[in-house]
């Protein structure tokens, strides 16, 4: 008996792991996601992970809910178990009882996307493929070419050619074949999809691969560890392709079908206003179909025009009285430098989304002092230095003069 099945987010038809690959072959890519169903009757006999499992193996700590069955192949890199903070300054600045920053940037290829990445060459290992691929805007990118070089794997990247100078890099460094396309990630999605599948290679794409979001649910698992008997109220996410957004449904979902949570925290699922499709399919409300736009926004992480987890996105966030908002690149960005100020902690424009989207909501009075937030963070600042300089005033070049620098050493 397996641990697990698949079963189509749309039609509900159910299939065994080695009967299909990626998506139901009725609905096809954007309606045929496919979810990954555990026997929670097996699950159940696991006691729930503790704090020391979870320092000690990080997201694999979460293995009996993972697709994994007996011995199974990990990459060499620590994933999970990554900080959570609590800000007291936020806290009392924004009149909530207690607020969480879980920094994901402090995985090994600094994104929320090593989770996925882990999972995905674990089990290209286990399929015996020998390549892997994927389309990126750069930090799914990065992370797999990071997992794949530690694994003895080849990557091919399909990445727009706008993405940030840092990712392209760091795909460079790790070794990919990088095919940096001068179209929108969406396109370049669309590319890598056409040329992966006929070359044979195994398929990293969010939501077309469905092991990816329970990489990506651990997250959410490991909040509920690390805070213990203390649930959450809010948990804020940014939301690009839907699949990270799913991720914190489903891990809170699995944790309460397992025994090892009672409640689940309201989900807000926050996007940039230049690229907000999964909000507009959302409030045009059930039967959910996909609105793709073009999109635009300084978050290039989540600048998704054409979502391809649309569907679990949205039909999650109903289940569970969700909420999904946006917020505009302007707020994005001045939320990169208050996050950092105080915090210490440094977002790139997509993990600084979801920080905008807690005070959008506290500045709209939906949140009260009794409340306990948690914020993810989901990359690091240090990929993408230029936006975060479009805030920030011009920096002053001094000559190497003791009395000019004493001067204006003294200014505010």
């Amino acid at each position: 008996m397996s641990k697990y099945i698949l079963k189509c987010i749309t039609c509900s038809r159910e299939f065994l792991p080695d009967e299909i690959e990626y998506t139901c072959p009725n609905c096809g890519e954007r309606k045929g996601t496919l979810e990954v169903v555990y026997d929670f009757s097996i699950i159940r006999k696991r006691p729930p992970v503790t704090l020391p499992e979870l320092e000690r193996d990080g997201i694999w700590a979460f293995d009996y809910l993972l697709p994994f069955k007996g011995e199974y192949f990990r990459p060499n890199l620590m994933v999970g178990n990554t900080p959570l903070y609590e800000s007291k300054v936020l806290s009392r600045k924004y009149g909530v009882a207690e607020v969480f920053v879980k920094d994901d940037g402090r995985n090994p290829t600094a994104s929320f996307k090593d989770r996925a990445s882990a999972v995905a060459v674990a089990k290209a290992v286990e399929k015996g493929f020998s390549t892997v691929f994927c389309a990126s805007t750069g930090n799914a990118a990065s992370s797999l070419s990071g997992f794949a070089a530690v694994s003895g794997l080849k990557s091919v990247i399909f990445v727009p050619a706008t993405s940030p100078i840092a990712k392209l890099t760091q795909l460079q460094v790790y070794g990919s074949r990088v095919l940096a396309i001068e179209a929108s990630y969406d396109r370049a999605f669309d590319l890598s999809m056409e040329t992966g599948i006929s070359m044979g290679w195994y398929c990293r794409n969010s939501a077309i691969n469905p092991y990816l979001l329970e990489g990506k649910k651990t997250c959410a698992m490991e909040l509920a560890v690390q805070l213990q008997s203390t649930p959450l109220d809010y948990v804020f996410v940014s939301a690009g392709d839907g699949t990270v957004l799913a991720s914190f449904h489903k891990g809170f979902s699995d944790l309460r079908e397992s025994g090892a949570i009672n409640v689940i925290p309201r989900i807000v699922g926050v996007q940039a206003s230049g690229s907000a499709a999964i909000k507009m399919t959302f409030e045009r409300g059930e039967p959910f179909e996909p609105i793709d736009i073009e999109a635009s926004s300084v978050a290039d992480s989540i600048c998704v025009g054409k979502p391809r987890d649309v569907i679990k996105a949205c039909r999650y966030t109903k289940e569970n009285e969700g909420i999904i908002i946006d917020v505009s690149d302007r707020e994005i960005l001045e939320s990169i430098v208050e996050l950092a100020r105080e915090t210490g902690v440094f977002a790139e424009p997509a993990g600084a989304t979801a920080f905008a989207g807690f005070k959008k909501l506290s500045r709209a009075g939906l949140l009260t002092p009794e409340t306990r937030v948690g914020i993810i963070v989901t990359g690091n600042g240090l990929k993408d230095l230029k936006s975060a300089s479009l805030v920030l005033p011009e920096l002053k070049k001094l000559p190497p003069d003791k009395n000019i620098v004493k001067e204006v050493s003294g200014e505010d």
